[in-house]
Formats: C-alpha cells, sequence, structure tokens
C-alpha cells in the first residue's frame, strides 16, 4: 500500500523509490497496471517529489483516463480463469470451487484464498506444459518458480531454471502453453534467433495467435488486485 497519494476523486497512489544514480526528479506510469512511481535522488526530500507530482497532476490523470481500470476481485467480481470469465460468488464449502460460470470462496476474504488457487492451478497447468515440451525436447529443465512478474511472462536461465507469472493461468489455455513452449525452447536456443523460434514451432506449432494475444490483452491480466 502506498503511503502518498495525489488528493482528489479518486485519490492516486504515488510510489516513491530512491535512487543513487537518480540526478532530479522522474515520472513513470505503468503500462500494466497504471502505478505512479517517481524516482528521486537520495539527497532530495520526498516534499519535492510530491510536489512535482502535484504539478504533474493533469497530466497523470489523464494518462490514467486512458489505462485499464484496476478490478479489486472480491465478491461479484467477473475474473478470467483459463480463458473463462467466472462470477466470484460466496460458497457454503471450505475452500475455493468451480461450477458452471461461477467460482465460490468460502470465508469473508475471497482474494487471498483466490490467488493461492489461483496460483497453485498455475504451476500445476505450467509445470505439465513444460515437463511435456522438455520431453520432447529431450532437454531437462532445473527447477520452475512462478512469481508475479510485471515486465516478462517467463524466462529461462542458461541453468535451467524456468521462471513464470502466475497470471497466465488468467490467459486462455493455448497462451498459457505458448509461454511455456517458448521458456523450454531457451534450453536449446539462449536467443531469439531464426534456429529458436524453429525450436519454438516445433514444440507448439503456429505460435502467432497468442504471441498477438498478450500483445493486445496481456496487460488486462494486471488489473486484477488480490487484496482483501
Amino acid at each position: 500500500m502506498s503511503a502518498h497519494h495525489l488528493p482528489g476523486d479518486p485519490p492516486v497512489p504515488l510510489f516513491l523509490r530512491r535512487s543513487a544514480r537518480a540526478r532530479r526528479i522522474s515520472l513513470r506510469i505503468s503500462a500494466l497496471d497504471g502505478r505512479v512511481t517517481l524516482t528521486l535522488p537520495k539527497s532530495l526530500p520526498e516534499r519535492a517529489a510530491l510536489e512535482f507530482a502535484a504539478e504533474k497532476e493533469d497530466w497523470i490523470r489523464g494518462h490514467l483516463a486512458r489505462h485499464p481500470g484496476q478490478v479489486a476481485v472480491t465478491f461479484g467480481t467477473v475474473l478470467p480463469v483459463a480463458g473463462r470469465d467466472l462470477r466470484v460468488v460466496r460458497g457454503q464449502a471450505r475452500g475455493v470451487r468451480v461450477g458452471g460460470d461461477e467460482i465460490a470462496v468460502s470465508g469473508d476474504r475471497p482474494a487471498r484464498s483466490l490467488e493461492r488457487y489461483l496460483r497453485e492451478l498455475a504451476r500445476d497447468r505450467l509445470a505439465a506444459a513444460s515437463d511435456a515440451y522438455s520431453a520432447q525436447l529431450g532437454r531437462p529443465f532445473h527447477k520452475l518458480v512462478l512469481r508475479d512478474t510485471r515486465s516478462r511472462w517467463g524466462s529461462c536461465s542458461s541453468a535451467g531454471a524456468l521462471m513464470y507469472s502466475w497470471r497466465l493461468i488468467l490467459a486462455p489455455p493455448e497462451v498459457l502453453r505458448y509461454v511455456a513452449a517458448h521458456e523450454v525452447a531457451h534450453l536449446q536456443e539462449m536467443n531469439h534467433s531464426a534456429d529458436f523460434w524453429t525450436v519454438v514451432q516445433d514444440l507448439f506449432g503456429d505460435h502467432e495467435a497468442p504471441r498477438r494475444w498478450l500483445r493486445e490483452n496481456g496487460s488486462q491480466l494486471h488489473r486484477y488486485r488480490f487484496t482483501d
């Protein structure tokens, strides 16, 4: 939770970070989730950064008005899960259950429970896809981790560690599988050369549609806030 805000209706959270390399105040609005970050030199008072943001308020609010609105996940929210739109409802049984076009959550704090459920589901789906593509390629990976990354959907280290954004579970299944194929392909080609894309094609098949979906819709997956 940000400690600073631009006052108004609605208030705009401001995130301040200090950098030893900064020589002046810089302002950035994330294209993924609309997060407003002010970077300032270490010796500059916070007051100066907040005054700078106040001067830029019209620009900030204009930019945010063109950005997809944030969605706080709660009862009644329509949430995409593996490409299906499910309405979050209060459940009687313990845990999280999917039925029809609803996802039922017990208790009074659905966001945290849903995030745990979605992370587990993402791990199951991504592990299964990665195992299958790794076996197809004949190159094992070392480990698989999930994060809530803002700049990439996945990565593969030279040591064979795969990393994925758990928010891929909010995308259609073929998009999740494409990202898995993409990262597993890096076990053989640690680059984005023509040879790399040939490996992706061999593993996944035609990948243009899921790549295009991520370019056009990926930022929408970061709209959903899982905080009660």
